[in-house]
Parts: structure tokens; C-alpha cells; sequence
């Protein structure tokens, strides 16, 4: 009888302690993401509030703060889309090391590096970037812009004057190439940049000046050819960077995403926006809707062109971006697999490609839904290039027999304009250190050797698209891949016949397979992302990706695309007198833009459907 009280005793004290999992220890990193650095800050919209970015001083504090803070254990650091000068990088440089002299670590993470965030970068303990990246450190590039030649054109005389030969200031306006003082002084001033650059890297990856510099003038890199050189320590994806960093940690780790920030106001009732807010609330009793807890399939949809980021621009904006943004993808696709209501999932794809770096980034993620629950690729008109990459992971993909699909293969290169800017009396003169800093500029075509190191990155980025194929699909495939690749363009009904694709079906066949395949009888199909309404647009969506502490967020902001001046005059006449043409032209811009942006796209050819 004794025993069995002792037994009792034990079950009911064993009880009260927490789990095992629970007992775990828990360490905090704060992320900080280096986007748009200002020196004064901005003032607000009207409307909108903060016009973005953040200031240097308020960046280098974050670092500072972290730095003496016992609950953080290290920093993560993102540098997608930054924007900052030479003489701000040095002092961010500066509390970095700061931070690091403090006994912490900073890790980078990030989809993309040119050469001035990689130089940021390089000061980090450890740099990663996704795979299939790119790592451009191409060198300095600039040019010195004379319109005497428009003024001429225009019949305004400049007369202008100087004290000192090596003022230069109004050559612009009274010559078309810079004097010989002026060039001088420009070549002295690039050296120094140039240097100044160089020693930080050098200091930063704890190399010689002379083996950055010979990093440099190869200039361009693939992630994996950047790790074997050492101008980065790993390639992995989001999910593997962060199971590495608690590897590292040997602990569960909090993310902070908005460590060191100003904690979000509360409704200002004499602002616009503070109104909206309060009639949003009052709208909804003042409290967010619960989601249904009833056993759900969710769809995501692959629309348009595939661009790197997170979209953006004003809901009011009479061009808005359109097309698909791999953060947001990847975000929706991650709270698809984490959401245990959510039973399987389907992908819609209806996109005809676009930038390689966020198909990749997409398909990574359709990979972690995988490993948790089925996922079904229902393709719509086009799942081409790009949209057959982000397809091709899934467990069962189907298509319609008119779908357009396979466009496996890569485009790359840029646009010049040099004689579009002559024509109008507008002249460049050229600077550059490193033997491809002019590589990706508009300014003139490539070089033999330029076109060669090109070509080899595109035949990197293109045996990954292939071997994600073979290994994904592998005996699937009816031919051999080089024979199903090269760009060919299939139909739905051809791709099914030489494995490309597995059923021909719609989209309510895909979600009922995937139904079948979840083994549900009764469920509800969710939207993912959610469909936002416009007051959410306006103010923000609290279910957002920075309410997810035990998440890291690498999403960027993309900015608005934005149609030339001559552009926005036809464009209009355009969609009145060939609407089919106009719309043509408007996704041809958008892929221009991408290639343009990137270097090297996977996009499907365009054809105009009348």
C-alpha cells in the first residue's frame, strides 16, 4: 500500500514539472536589417507615416544596444536591398566591430550580394548566402554625366566659371568629356575608394589585399565557386541557416525582428490613418477573427512574372506591381506547413518565370511543406521556365492540356545604352577599377571575355535547373534531360507524355487529389497568402511574418516598378487602339526589368493570345 502512495507522489510531482522540450534552453537573436540608411531621418506622410529606411545613427545604436544587452546572444544580419555610401558602411563597419569586440557573434544571411553590401557583409563572423545566388564583386563602377550636347540642342548656352582647375562641378553643363584636371582628380579619387574597399573586405575575411583584389577582377560568382574561395563561409537556405545556427547555439533560439526599434504607436485619432484603424476596429468588435479550426487545404498561387522581395507600393497607386514575390511565397508556404489544420497543400502556377534566384528560393520552400504534408502543383495557362522550376518539387503536378509548360533553360544579359543617350546629346565617361566592374552597367556591350564569364554563370544557374529535375523527378522523365531541355516549350498533354507532369486535371481536380491524398472527406479550402482588404493594405496586417518570433523573416521590400515617362504617354493610346499589344509590352518591361535587375532570368518566351 506504501508503494503504491510512493507511486502516486511520484506520477503527481512528476506532473508539475515542465516538459522535457520546455527545460530546453532558449536564447534570443536580434535580427537587423540593413535596407534604405538615411543621415536625418524622413518625415512623415500625410497619409502614410514614415516614408521608410532608417538612419545610420539609429542602425549603429542597434548594434551598440545589442552589444551590452545579456539577453542577446548574437545578431543576424540581412542585406538585402541595402542602400548606404561609402563613408556609412564604414561606421556600420565600426559597430559591428563593436559588437563583436563585446563577444558576440553576427551572421549573415543573404539572397544576393554586389559589392558594396558585401562589404558590409564582410564584417560578420559568418556570411552565408541561399543557394543558386548570386555573389557580384565586380569593383567600382561610375560615370560622368555632360549634357552640353542637349543644351546645345536646346539652344541654352552655359556660362559658367570655376576658381581652381580641379573644380569641376560645371563641366557638366560646358563640355561633353571630362578635362584632363578633372580626370585626373576622378582617377585619384577612385584609387583611394577602390583601396578603402579593399581593406575592408581584407580585414573582414582576414585575407591580403592582393587576394580580394584577385576575388574582384574574376568578379563574378556563383554561391557554391564563392564558398570554395572563401569569399563566404556557407550556402544554405533559410530553414538549413537557421537549424545551423541552432547547431551553433545548442539552443532553441527566439528571433527579435524588431530589437532596438520603437515599439508601434497607438491610434492617433487626429490622423487619417489613426481613423481607419479605429473604424477597422470598431468593424471588427475590436478583436482579429479567429481562424476556422476545421481541417483545411490551403492554395498559394505562383501569378505572374517571379521576382525577388515582397512586392510593395500604395493601394491607391495607379500602376501597381503585379506578379509574384518570393518572400511572400516562401512566408505563405511556411505558414502553410506549420498551420496543423491545414492538411495538405495545392500550388497554382499560372507564371510564365522570371528571376532564378526567387524560383529557387520558392521551390526550397515547397520542399519544406513536403517533408510535412502533401503538396500538389496545379498549373494554370503557363508554368514555364521559372514556373516549372518552383513546380517540379511537388509530389503530384498536374496541368491542363493547353498549359504551356518545360521552358527549361536560362536567359542572361543586359540592355545598352550608350547610343540612345547620344542620339539626345547626353555623354558618359567611364571609371572603373576591377577588370568586370562595368559587367552588368548599360553602358556598352560586352566584351568577348565579359560574354565568357556570363555564360559561365548561366551554365551554373542552368545545370542546377536541370539537376533539380532529374533528381526530383527522376525516372519519370520519358527522354534524357538535355533532350527534354534547351528551352523547349511544351503543352500540358506533351509534358504529361514525356514525364514532365504527372495528370492532366484543373484546379478543383488537383485540391480534390490532394483531399484524397490527406485522406479528408469534409474540408475547407484557405487562400494563402490572405487576401488583405484595403484598410489592411493601409495599415498593416498584424498576422504578419514579424508576429512569428520562433520565425526568421528574410523578406525584403521590392520597389514599385515604374514605367518611363515616354511609356506612360503610348502606353494609354496603346490599350485603346491594340490592347492585346499594350498588355505584351507591359509584361515584356516587366521581364526586361528582372533581367535587367539580375543578369540572368528563367523566363518563357512571350506570345500575345488574341
Amino acid at each position: 500500500m506504501r508503494s503504491i502512495r510512493l507511486m502516486t507522489v511520484a506520477l503527481f510531482a512528476a506532473c508539475l514539472l515542465p516538459a522535457p522540450h520546455l527545460l530546453a534552453e532558449t536564447k534570443r537573436l536580434a535580427v537587423i536589417s540593413v535596407g534604405m540608411v538615411t543621415e536625418a531621418p524622413l518625415g512623415d506622410d500625410l497619409l502614410f507615416g514614415a516614408a521608410g529606411g532608417t538612419t545610420l545613427r539609429k542602425l549603429a545604436k542597434r548594434f551598440d544596444q545589442a552589444a551590452g544587452d545579456k539577453k542577446i546572444a548574437g545578431v543576424v544580419m540581412l542585406t538585402d536591398n541595402a542602400s548606404l555610401g561609402l563613408g556609412q558602411l564604414e561606421e556600420l563597419r565600426q559597430a559591428m566591430s563593436r559588437f563583436r569586440a563585446a563577444g558576440k557573434e553576427i551572421h549573415v544571411h543573404a539572397t544576393s550580394f554586389g559589392m558594396g553590401d558585401y562589404t558590409l557583409a564582410s564584417g560578420a563572423d559568418r556570411v552565408t548566402v541561399t543557394p543558386t545566388a548570386d555573389v557580384w564583386i565586380t569593383g567600382l563602377y561610375g560615370e560622368g554625366i555632360f549634357v552640353r550636347g542637349l543644351l546645345d540642342r536646346l539652344g541654352v548656352h552655359p556660362d559658367f566659371q570655376a576658381c581652381g582647375d580641379y573644380k569641376s562641378a560645371a563641366e557638366m553643363f560646358t563640355r561633353t568629356s571630362p578635362s584632363k584636371p578633372a580626370q585626373e582628380n576622378q582617377n585619384w579619387l577612385f584609387d583611394g575608394m577602390f583601396e578603402t574597399y579593399v581593406k575592408l573586405i581584407a580585414a573582414g575575411r582576414g585575407k591580403e589585399p592582393a587576394q580580394v583584389k584577385k576575388w574582384i577582377d574574376r568578379g563574378v560568382f556563383s554561391a557554391e565557386s564563392a564558398r570554395q574561395e572563401g569569399v563566404i563561409d556557407g550556402v544554405a537556405d533559410r530553414q538549413a541557416f537557421v537549424a545551423q545556427l541552432k547547431k551553433h547555439y545548442k539552443a532553441d533560439l527566439v528571433f527579435d525582428k524588431r530589437y532596438g526599434q520603437a515599439k508601434a504607436a497607438t491610434i492617433d485619432l487626429s490622423s487619417p490613418l489613426g481613423l481607419m484603424k479605429l473604424y477597422s476596429d470598431l468593424l471588427s468588435g475590436g478583436t482579429k477573427p479567429r481562424l476556422s479550426r476545421n481541417a483545411a487545404i490551403a492554395i498559394v498561387h505562383v501569378n505572374g512574372p517571379i521576382m525577388t522581395g515582397t512586392g510593395g507600393g500604395s493601394p491607391l497607386s495607379l500602376s501597381p506591381t503585379s506578379g509574384t514575390f518570393s518572400s511572400t511565397i516562401r512566408e505563405a508556404l511556411y505558414d502553410a506547413a506549420e498551420d496543423k489544420n491545414i492538411k495538405a497543400v495545392v500550388l497554382r502556377v499560372d507564371s510564365p518565370g522570371g528571376s532564378a534566384l526567387a524560383s529557387e528560393i520558392i521551390l526550397n520552400a515547397t520542399k519544406f511543406v513536403k517533408q510535412r504534408k502533401p503538396i500538389i502543383v496545379s498549373m494554370g495557362n503557363v508554368a514555364g521556365s521559372g514556373g516549372y522550376y518552383v513546380a517540379c518539387a511537388a509530389d503530384t503536378v498536374f496541368a491542363n492540356e493547353s498549359t504551356i509548360t518545360g521552358s527549361i533553360g536560362v536567359v542572361g544579359g543586359k540592355i545598352s545604352t550608350d547610343a540612345m543617350f547620344a542620339k539626345v546629346g547626353v555623354n558618359f565617361s567611364p571609371i572603373k577599377r576591377g577588370e568586370n566592374a562595368a559587367l552588368f552597367n548599360s553602358s556598352a556591350r560586352m566584351t568577348e571575355d565579359e560574354r565568357a564569364k556570363m555564360k559561365a554563370w548561366m551554365d551554373e544557374v542552368y545545370d542546377v535547373f536541370k539537376s533539380h529535375v532529374v533528381a526530383i523527378r527522376g525516372e519519370k522523365l520519358k527522354k534524357e534531360i538535355d533532350e527534354l531541355a534547351g528551352g523547349r516549350v511544351f503543352t500540358g498533354r506533351q509534358a504529361l507524355e514525356l514525364g514532365l507532369v504527372d495528370k492532366i486535371g484543373t484546379l478543383d481536380d488537383a485540391l480534390k487529389f490532394a483531399a484524397k491524398t490527406a485522406k479528408l472527406e469534409q474540408y475547407e479550402v484557405r487562400v494563402l497568402p490572405k487576401p488583405k482588404s484595403f484598410i489592411e493594405l493601409l495599415i498593416g496586417d498584424p498576422s504578419s511574418a514579424d508576429s512569428k518570433p520562433h520565425r526568421l523573416s528574410l523578406q525584403t521590400p521590392r520597389p514599385q516598378l515604374a514605367a518611363s515617362a515616354a511609356l506612360e504617354v503610348v502606353l494609354p493610346t496603346l490599350k485603346q487602339l491594340e490592347p492585346h499589344r499594350a498588355a505584351a509590352l507591359s509584361r515584356v518591361l516587366q521581364q526586361l526589368h528582372t533581367l535587367q535587375g539580375e543578369g540572368v532570368v528563367l523566363a518563357t518566351p512571350e506570345w500575345i493570345a488574341r
